[in-house]
C-alpha cells in the first residue's frame, strides 16, 4: 500500500483484494502494555471450528481512537436507522451458533 501525504490530506491506496473484505461475525481482543491485538473471525452455523480471517495489531493510542471512531459510527447509524439490538440479553456470544454444541 502507497500512502503518500498531499496538500490535501493523505493518499490511500486500496487494492483489489484488500477492498472485497473479509467477514467477521467475532472478534477477540488480547492486549499487552504495548499492543491490543484484534482478531476477526468467522463462525459458521453448525461447524465447531472457526477460523480467524484478518488479525489487526494495534498501539493503545490507535485502539483508543478506533473505539470513538466506532462509538461515532455506530451512534450516526442508530441515530438514522433506530437502535442495534444484541443478539444475546447479557452480550454473551452463543459458541454453537445455531448448529450442536461442539464437544472438545
Amino acid at each position: 500500500m502507497t500512502q503518500q501525504k498531499k496538500k490535501d490530506g493523505l493518499n490511500i491506496e486500496l487494492t483489489e483484494e484488500v477492498a472485497q473484505g473479509a467477514y467477521s461475525n467475532l472478534a477477540i481482543i488480547n492486549h499487552s502494555p504495548s499492543e491490543f491485538v484484534i482478531d476477526f473471525i468467522q463462525m459458521m452455523p453448525g461447524v465447531a471450528k472457526a477460523k480467524v480471517k484478518s488479525r489487526v495489531i494495534l498501539t493503545p493510542q490507535h485502539a483508543k481512537r478506533l473505539m470513538k471512531a466506532l462509538v461515532e459510527n455506530i451512534n450516526k447509524f442508530e441515530n438514522q436507522h433506530g437502535n442495534i439490538k444484541d443478539i444475546e440479553p447479557n452480550g454473551t456470544v452463543p459458541m454453537n451458533f445455531g448448529g450442536p454444541t461442539p464437544l472438545a
